[in-house]
């Protein structure tokens, strides 16, 4: 295996890519089988990469994704929240994004 990307469900995959973006998101490239039909985009950051889908069939709603960060701090403080150290030695954070997807941010803790 070289990579990873999961699908994520979103009701509007533009609107969703600018909101990825506050974490080091870009869109790597969006597509659209037809004009009538649902959009596609994949976002990357690094290797990274996660598939924003207005297709229904593609994912279920309320996703979860795990993200690694090498400092948790500075994503909190970029979303207006404060990192707290997870039972497994983790310090991280949870957040929504505008679709209901979960995502928990993290760095190993010190120590």
């Amino acid at each position: 295996m070289t990579r990873i990307a999961p699908f994520l469900r979103v009701a509007d995959a533009e609107a969703s890519a600018e909101w990825y973006a506050r974490l080091g998101f870009s869109i790597a490239w969006r597509t659209r089988a037809q004009p009538h039909l649902p959009l596609f985009v994949a976002i990357e950051n690094g290797e990274a990469m996660i598939f924003l889908s207005e297709h229904m069939g593609d994912a279920h709603p309320d996703g979860l994704l795990y993200l690694y960060v090498d400092d948790v701090e500075a994503v909190a403080a970029e979303l207006g929240t404060s990192a707290e150290l997870a039972y497994y030695g983790m310090r991280e954070i949870e957040v929504t994004d505008p679709d209901g997807n979960r995502l928990r941010i993290g760095t190993p803790a010190a120590g």
